[in-house]
């Protein structure tokens, strides 16, 4: 299953700041990229989809992809920031 790290959960909160999404079950979705093989991405969403794997830690959602699952079960989701301070998240093992 996939797991958390504290910047993660950060950056999730941090990026649901000023969005107009129902905080109480919103979160960070990761789905498979169509049309890129191997490739992921990533949105904020106001709710699970039919199937998603829920995945919560301190308040913070990630949302994951039924074709997705397989890829991430074994992988910790953190996050740091970009040169403009923007959350950039990596999977790691």
């Amino acid at each position: 299953m996939l797991t958390m790290t504290h910047e993660a959960v950060e950056a999730i909160r941090d990026l649901m700041v000023g969005e107009y999404l129902p905080h109480h079950r919103a979160g960070l979705r990761i789905a498979v990229k169509p049309g890129e093989e191997g490739a992921l991405e990533f949105s904020l969403v106001s709710d699970a989809w039919s199937g998603d794997q829920v995945i919560e830690k301190e308040d913070a959602r990630v949302f994951i992809d039924p074709e997705a699952i397989t890829f991430l079960e074994d992988k910790t989701l953190d996050a740091g920031s970009d040169a403009r301070g923007r959350p950039v998240f990596r999977l790691t093992p």
